[in-house]
């Protein structure tokens, strides 16, 4: 049986729908309204930034850094551990680069070359101080007076003249000093090392500066002017004790009477006639004086010389004060006086 063959396109009949209403698809959906958009976030307040940027910080003080290691370091300052010790001197540090840097005062390198007037030193540090001589800058100012200066340590130093600070204490004697320089050139005095000496004479002292100071009387040069009168000085520190000759000021006063001066040094020999102390003795006989002018004096008269002459007379003194003593008596004066008037004494 045959199947029966399927209807066609054109045969089949086409079904169409009743006539209705036309369609339409409903409108969109409104929007929704956008929320607020949020507040700017605040600004990160200094000290926000400074604990992200600086997370390690000191209990004891405000010290932050960013890095562990140097917290570390930094704790020592509390805590007055020196864990790097020198191998050659008593010399101890907190720090490996101040260790390294130390060790160079031995060694005598100093590989910080200035390239504008040649100066070389032994650390960064000294060498970046010794830049801002030649610029003129002085970034640490004092907070109690007008002072200042290109250098941290300076400043720090300075300070202590107005707090009256001695941090740096002696071990054999107590003396105390406000700087660990003065310290160590105490010190010389107790070991009587003398590492400093004159090209031009015998002169040895324990300090570069006292070195340079006495290398002008070589020289002659007084750099230093006095503003009210002619007088000239080798040293700064001369040049204001010659002030106060003219303000009258004395700064330095006795604890046991009213005496006052206008030197320390002169303060101190004061000081020895309430004690009695006596600390400058004759190698020769033993005896000794408060003072180490009148003990150069006193071993003259072991010597026999007489290094003060009049210019008028014969007469030789051993001492300046003596030659202006004899400077003073009336027969001096007669004869300076016949020998500015070309006359002979005794002849009217």
């Amino acid at each position: 049986m045959e199947p029966s063959p399927l209807p066609s396109a054109s045969s089949s009949p086409i079904l169409s729908l009743p006539p209705g209403p036309s369609l339409s698809l409903p409108p969109p959906p409104a929007p929704l309204p956008r929320p607020p958009p949020a507040p700017p976030a605040p600004p990160r307040s200094d000290v926000q930034s400074e604990a992200r940027e600086k997370p390690y910080a000191c209990d004891l003080c405000e010290y932050r850094t960013c890095s562990h290691y140097r917290l570390k370091t930094h704790m020592r300052t509390h805590t007055g551990e020196k864990p790097y010790a020198c191998e050659t001197c008593r010399y101890r540090s907190s720090q490996l680069s101040g260790l390294q840097a130390h060790v160079r005062t031995h060694s005598g390198e100093k590989p910080y070359v200035c390239d504008i007037c040649g100066y070389t030193c032994a650390t960064s540090s000294i060498f970046k101080t010794h830049f801002l001589t030649h610029t003129g800058e002085k970034p640490y100012a004092c907070d109690a007076c007008e002072y200042r200066t290109c250098s941290r340590g300076n400043l720090k130093k300075h300070m202590r003249t107005h707090t009256g600070e001695k941090p740096y204490t002696c071990d054999i004697c107590g003396s105390a000093y406000t700087t660990s320089t003065d310290l160590k050139k105490h010190f010389l005095t107790h070991t009587g090392e003398k590492p400093y000496a004159c090209d031009v004479c015998e002169y040895r002292t324990c300090s570069r500066d006292n070195l340079k100071k006495h290398f002008l009387t070589h020289t002659g040069e007084k750099p230093h002017a006095c503003d009210v009168c002619e007088h000239r000085c080798s040293q700064l520190a001369s040049l204001k004790r010659h002030a106060r000759t003219h303000t009258g000021e004395k700064p330095y006063a006795c604890d046991v009477c009213e005496y006052s001066c206008s030197q320390l040094e002169s303060l101190k020999r004061h000081a020895r006639t309430h004690t009695g102390e006596k600390p400058y003795a004759c190698d020769v006989c033993g005896y000794a004086y408060t003072c180490s002018s009148n003990l150069k004096k006193h071993f003259l008269t072991h010597t026999g010389q007489k290094p003060y002459a009049c210019d008028i007379c014969s007469f030789r003194f051993v001492s300046s004060s003596d030659l202006s003593r004899h400077k003073r008596t009336q027969s001096h004066q007669r004869k300076a006086m016949y020998k500015q008037s070309g006359e002979k004494p005794g002849v009217m």
